[in-house]
Protein backbone atom coordinates (compact mmCIF):
# COMPACT_ATOMS: atom_id res chain seq x y z
CA UNK A 1 0.00 0.00 0.00
CA UNK A 2 1.45 2.85 -0.92
CA UNK A 3 2.53 5.87 1.86
CA UNK A 4 0.57 8.95 1.77
CA UNK A 5 1.31 10.81 4.77
CA UNK A 6 5.46 11.53 5.13
CA UNK A 7 7.39 8.79 6.08
CA UNK A 8 8.73 8.51 9.53
CA UNK A 9 12.41 9.31 9.14
CA UNK A 10 14.95 7.23 11.57
CA UNK A 11 18.04 5.87 11.59
CA UNK A 12 17.17 3.19 8.82
CA UNK A 13 16.04 6.35 5.88
CA UNK A 14 18.67 7.79 6.53
CA UNK A 15 20.77 4.77 5.89
CA UNK A 16 18.91 4.49 2.93
CA UNK A 17 19.19 8.13 1.95
CA UNK A 18 23.06 7.89 2.01
CA UNK A 19 23.37 4.58 0.62
CA UNK A 20 21.54 5.58 -2.82
CA UNK A 21 24.61 8.12 -3.19
CA UNK A 22 26.79 6.49 -2.39
CA UNK A 23 26.16 4.30 -4.77
CA UNK A 24 25.19 6.73 -7.26
CA UNK A 25 28.16 9.24 -7.63
CA UNK A 26 26.86 12.33 -9.29
CA UNK A 27 23.42 11.76 -8.64
CA UNK A 28 21.34 14.93 -8.51
CA UNK A 29 18.74 15.90 -6.04
CA UNK A 30 15.64 15.26 -8.03
CA UNK A 31 16.67 11.93 -9.21
CA UNK A 32 17.44 10.75 -5.62
CA UNK A 33 13.87 12.50 -4.67
CA UNK A 34 12.49 10.11 -7.05
CA UNK A 35 14.48 7.30 -5.77
CA UNK A 36 13.22 7.38 -2.46
CA UNK A 37 10.16 7.69 -3.49
CA UNK A 38 9.90 5.16 -5.18
CA UNK A 39 11.87 2.89 -2.50
CA UNK A 40 9.12 3.74 0.02
CA UNK A 41 6.54 3.86 -2.26
CA UNK A 42 5.54 7.23 -1.30
CA UNK A 43 2.94 7.95 -3.80
CA UNK A 44 -0.38 10.47 -4.08
CA UNK A 45 -3.40 8.34 -4.21
CA UNK A 46 -3.43 8.34 -7.98
CA UNK A 47 0.06 6.45 -7.82
CA UNK A 48 2.13 9.83 -8.65
CA UNK A 49 5.32 10.17 -6.78
CA UNK A 50 5.12 12.85 -4.35
CA UNK A 51 9.24 13.84 -5.72
CA UNK A 52 8.54 17.68 -4.72
CA UNK A 53 7.89 16.43 -0.99
CA UNK A 54 10.46 14.23 -1.18
CA UNK A 55 12.64 17.12 -1.92
CA UNK A 56 11.59 19.53 0.82
CA UNK A 57 12.24 16.62 3.22
CA UNK A 58 15.81 16.26 1.92
CA UNK A 59 16.73 19.87 2.07
CA UNK A 60 15.08 19.61 5.78
CA UNK A 61 17.68 16.85 6.75
CA UNK A 62 20.42 18.91 4.59
CA UNK A 63 19.72 21.86 6.97
CA UNK A 64 19.84 20.16 9.95
CA UNK A 65 22.99 17.74 8.97
CA UNK A 66 21.76 14.38 9.49
CA UNK A 67 22.44 14.29 5.55
CA UNK A 68 24.93 15.91 3.18
CA UNK A 69 23.09 17.41 -0.09
CA UNK A 70 24.63 17.59 -3.51
CA UNK A 71 24.90 20.98 -4.90
CA UNK A 72 21.87 22.31 -6.73
CA UNK A 73 22.06 21.86 -10.48
CA UNK A 74 22.70 25.21 -11.73
CA UNK A 75 20.58 27.57 -14.13
CA UNK A 76 22.31 28.14 -17.31
CA UNK A 77 22.83 31.87 -17.69
CA UNK A 78 23.29 34.09 -20.83
CA UNK A 79 26.76 35.80 -21.33
CA UNK A 80 24.90 39.25 -19.63
CA UNK A 81 24.17 36.88 -16.28
CA UNK A 82 20.76 36.83 -16.97
CA UNK A 83 19.10 33.35 -16.60
CA UNK A 84 17.50 32.65 -20.26
CA UNK A 85 13.65 33.14 -21.22
CA UNK A 86 11.96 29.81 -21.35
CA UNK A 87 8.37 31.83 -21.58
CA UNK A 88 7.30 32.33 -24.60
CA UNK A 89 5.91 35.52 -24.80
CA UNK A 90 2.86 35.79 -26.90
CA UNK A 91 0.76 38.65 -28.25
CA UNK A 92 -2.01 39.32 -26.60
CA UNK A 93 -5.02 42.04 -27.31
CA UNK A 94 -4.19 44.91 -24.68
CA UNK A 95 -6.85 46.79 -26.17
CA UNK A 96 -8.87 48.56 -22.76
CA UNK A 97 -12.42 47.43 -21.78
CA UNK A 98 -14.39 49.20 -19.40
CA UNK A 99 -17.71 47.86 -18.66
CA UNK A 100 -20.14 46.27 -16.66
CA UNK A 101 -20.09 42.66 -15.50
CA UNK A 102 -23.21 42.78 -17.21
CA UNK A 103 -21.97 43.96 -20.49
CA UNK A 104 -19.25 41.10 -21.19
CA UNK A 105 -21.95 38.07 -19.64
CA UNK A 106 -22.23 35.09 -20.28
CA UNK A 107 -18.72 34.02 -19.34
CA UNK A 108 -17.55 31.14 -19.58
CA UNK A 109 -15.14 29.30 -17.53
CA UNK A 110 -12.09 26.94 -18.72
CA UNK A 111 -10.12 24.56 -17.16
CA UNK A 112 -6.66 25.28 -19.16
CA UNK A 113 -5.34 21.86 -20.67
CA UNK A 114 -1.83 21.42 -22.87
CA UNK A 115 -3.10 23.50 -25.54
CA UNK A 116 -3.75 26.31 -23.55
CA UNK A 117 -1.38 26.35 -21.49
CA UNK A 118 1.23 28.65 -23.63
CA UNK A 119 -1.47 31.42 -23.50
CA UNK A 120 -1.86 30.97 -20.27
CA UNK A 121 1.50 31.38 -18.65
CA UNK A 122 2.39 34.22 -20.90
CA UNK A 123 -0.26 36.61 -20.12
CA UNK A 124 0.87 35.45 -16.32
CA UNK A 125 4.33 36.44 -17.18
CA UNK A 126 3.95 39.15 -18.50
CA UNK A 127 1.11 41.10 -16.82
CA UNK A 128 0.94 39.45 -13.32
CA UNK A 129 3.02 41.46 -10.51
CA UNK A 130 5.26 38.38 -9.96
CA UNK A 131 4.67 36.76 -13.66
CA UNK A 132 5.15 32.96 -13.70
CA UNK A 133 7.49 30.26 -12.51
CA UNK A 134 6.69 27.30 -12.44
CA UNK A 135 3.54 24.76 -11.39
CA UNK A 136 5.14 22.51 -8.95
CA UNK A 137 3.06 19.24 -8.05
CA UNK A 138 -0.92 18.93 -8.37
CA UNK A 139 -2.71 22.07 -9.44
CA UNK A 140 -5.51 23.29 -11.23
CA UNK A 141 -5.57 26.11 -14.54
CA UNK A 142 -8.82 28.46 -14.92
CA UNK A 143 -9.14 30.68 -18.11
CA UNK A 144 -12.01 33.18 -17.38
CA UNK A 145 -13.37 34.46 -21.32
CA UNK A 146 -16.29 37.24 -21.74
CA UNK A 147 -18.89 36.25 -24.35
CA UNK A 148 -16.49 37.60 -27.29
CA UNK A 149 -14.02 35.00 -25.81
CA UNK A 150 -11.36 37.36 -24.67
CA UNK A 151 -9.69 36.37 -21.45
CA UNK A 152 -10.85 38.30 -18.84
CA UNK A 153 -9.20 36.71 -15.66
CA UNK A 154 -6.96 34.15 -14.95
CA UNK A 155 -7.15 31.66 -12.02
CA UNK A 156 -3.77 29.25 -10.62
CA UNK A 157 -3.97 26.93 -7.65
CA UNK A 158 -1.48 24.83 -6.17
CA UNK A 159 0.49 23.04 -3.62
CA UNK A 160 -0.64 24.21 -0.16
CA UNK A 161 1.59 26.22 2.33
CA UNK A 162 3.02 23.85 4.55
CA UNK A 163 3.27 25.61 7.53
CA UNK A 164 1.04 28.80 8.66
CA UNK A 165 -0.12 29.94 11.99
CA UNK A 166 -3.39 31.41 11.36
CA UNK A 167 -4.42 29.15 9.22
CA UNK A 168 -3.39 26.02 11.08
CA UNK A 169 -4.70 28.00 14.61
CA UNK A 170 -7.59 28.39 12.64
CA UNK A 171 -8.17 25.11 11.53
CA UNK A 172 -6.95 23.79 14.69
CA UNK A 173 -4.99 20.51 13.34
CA UNK A 174 -2.17 18.67 14.84
CA UNK A 175 0.97 18.11 12.98
CA UNK A 176 0.02 14.85 12.19
CA UNK A 177 -3.51 15.61 10.92
CA UNK A 178 -1.80 18.65 8.97
CA UNK A 179 0.84 15.92 6.98
CA UNK A 180 -2.09 13.56 6.36
CA UNK A 181 -4.80 16.23 5.26
CA UNK A 182 -2.89 19.06 3.80
CA UNK A 183 -3.34 17.66 0.44
CA UNK A 184 -7.14 18.24 0.70
CA UNK A 185 -6.27 22.32 0.60
CA UNK A 186 -5.31 24.55 -2.62
CA UNK A 187 -3.89 27.50 -2.90
CA UNK A 188 -4.80 30.18 -5.37
CA UNK A 189 -1.64 30.93 -5.70
CA UNK A 190 -2.04 33.65 -8.92
CA UNK A 191 -5.18 35.19 -9.73
CA UNK A 192 -4.92 37.66 -12.88
CA UNK A 193 -7.53 40.71 -14.23
CA UNK A 194 -4.99 42.34 -16.87
CA UNK A 195 -4.84 45.98 -16.07
CA UNK A 196 -6.62 47.01 -19.32
CA UNK A 197 -9.44 44.79 -18.44
CA UNK A 198 -11.96 46.73 -15.97
CA UNK A 199 -14.84 45.37 -15.05
CA UNK A 200 -16.26 46.52 -12.02
CA UNK A 201 -17.05 42.98 -9.69
CA UNK A 202 -15.70 40.75 -12.17
CA UNK A 203 -12.93 39.39 -9.85
CA UNK A 204 -14.96 38.80 -6.67
CA UNK A 205 -17.56 37.14 -9.39
CA UNK A 206 -14.85 35.00 -10.89
CA UNK A 207 -13.58 33.98 -7.50
CA UNK A 208 -16.56 32.87 -6.58
CA UNK A 209 -17.90 31.02 -9.88
CA UNK A 210 -14.30 28.96 -9.72
CA UNK A 211 -14.94 28.12 -5.89
CA UNK A 212 -18.15 26.54 -6.48
CA UNK A 213 -16.70 23.80 -8.97
CA UNK A 214 -13.10 23.40 -8.25
CA UNK A 215 -13.46 20.48 -5.82
CA UNK A 216 -15.76 18.84 -8.05
CA UNK A 217 -12.97 19.67 -11.02
CA UNK A 218 -9.79 18.24 -8.55
CA UNK A 219 -12.09 14.95 -7.72
CA UNK A 220 -12.05 14.28 -11.45
CA UNK A 221 -8.38 14.88 -11.99
CA UNK A 222 -6.85 13.71 -8.83
CA UNK A 223 -9.14 11.16 -7.32
CA UNK A 224 -10.01 13.24 -4.24
CA UNK A 225 -11.98 16.53 -3.60
CA UNK A 226 -10.97 20.06 -1.89
CA UNK A 227 -12.28 20.98 1.82
CA UNK A 228 -10.99 24.23 1.48
CA UNK A 229 -8.84 27.06 -0.50
CA UNK A 230 -6.06 29.16 0.59
CA UNK A 231 -4.21 32.31 -0.51
CA UNK A 232 -1.67 35.07 0.09
CA UNK A 233 -2.45 38.45 -0.34
CA UNK A 234 0.67 40.83 -0.37
CA UNK A 235 0.91 43.86 2.10
CA UNK A 236 1.00 46.43 -0.96
CA UNK A 237 -2.71 45.16 -1.83
CA UNK A 238 -5.52 45.20 0.34
CA UNK A 239 -7.58 41.66 -0.72
CA UNK A 240 -10.72 43.57 -2.02
CA UNK A 241 -11.78 40.82 -4.01
CA UNK A 242 -11.76 38.24 -1.61
CA UNK A 243 -13.05 40.16 0.70
CA UNK A 244 -16.18 40.52 -1.38
CA UNK A 245 -16.18 36.66 -2.18
CA UNK A 246 -16.37 36.39 1.26
CA UNK A 247 -12.95 34.67 2.12
CA UNK A 248 -11.81 34.98 5.69
CA UNK A 249 -8.77 36.76 6.80
CA UNK A 250 -6.79 34.13 8.87
CA UNK A 251 -3.69 36.41 9.87
CA UNK A 252 -0.03 37.24 8.58
CA UNK A 253 2.75 35.47 7.21
CA UNK A 254 6.10 35.64 8.84
CA UNK A 255 7.92 36.02 5.29
CA UNK A 256 9.65 32.95 5.51
CA UNK A 257 8.30 30.55 2.66
CA UNK A 258 7.41 26.75 2.11
CA UNK A 259 11.60 26.23 1.83
CA UNK A 260 13.04 27.88 4.77
CA UNK A 261 14.11 26.19 7.43
CA UNK A 262 16.29 28.88 9.36
CA UNK A 263 13.38 30.76 10.59
CA UNK A 264 14.97 34.33 9.15
CA UNK A 265 12.31 36.48 7.24
CA UNK A 266 12.96 36.28 3.50
CA UNK A 267 9.96 37.25 2.06
CA UNK A 268 7.55 39.98 2.71
CA UNK A 269 4.30 39.81 4.73
CA UNK A 270 1.14 38.45 3.29
CA UNK A 271 -2.25 38.35 4.46
CA UNK A 272 -3.88 34.69 4.47
CA UNK A 273 -6.99 34.24 3.80
CA UNK A 274 -9.31 30.83 3.19
CA UNK A 275 -12.54 30.00 1.76
CA UNK A 276 -14.64 26.61 2.97
CA UNK A 277 -16.03 24.50 0.62
CA UNK A 278 -17.57 22.10 2.89
CA UNK A 279 -19.82 22.83 6.30
CA UNK A 280 -17.56 20.95 8.35
CA UNK A 281 -14.48 21.17 7.06
CA UNK A 282 -12.47 21.81 9.90
CA UNK A 283 -13.44 18.21 11.63
CA UNK A 284 -12.98 16.82 8.66
CA UNK A 285 -8.91 18.01 8.22
CA UNK A 286 -8.45 17.39 11.74
CA UNK A 287 -9.46 13.47 11.71
CA UNK A 288 -9.21 10.17 9.93
CA UNK A 289 -11.41 11.61 6.57
CA UNK A 290 -11.18 9.09 4.53
CA UNK A 291 -11.13 11.18 1.71
CA UNK A 292 -8.12 9.48 0.94
CA UNK A 293 -7.11 5.88 1.06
Amino acid sequence: MAIISRPAIGDEQLGQIKSIMEKNPGINRTRLSRELCELWDWRFPSGDLKDMSARDLLRKLDSQGKIALPAPTPIPRLANGNAPRAIPRLEHDTSPVEARLEDIMPLSIEIVGKRGTPEFVSMLAQYHYLGFDRTVGRNMKYMVRDKNGRPVALLLYGSAAWKCIGRDDHIGWSHKMRERNLQLITNNTRFLIPGFIRVHNLASYALSRVSRRISGDWQAKYGHPILCLETFVDEQYEGTAYKAANWTYVGETAGRGRDDFHARRLLSIKSMYLYPLARDYRKLLCGETGLIT
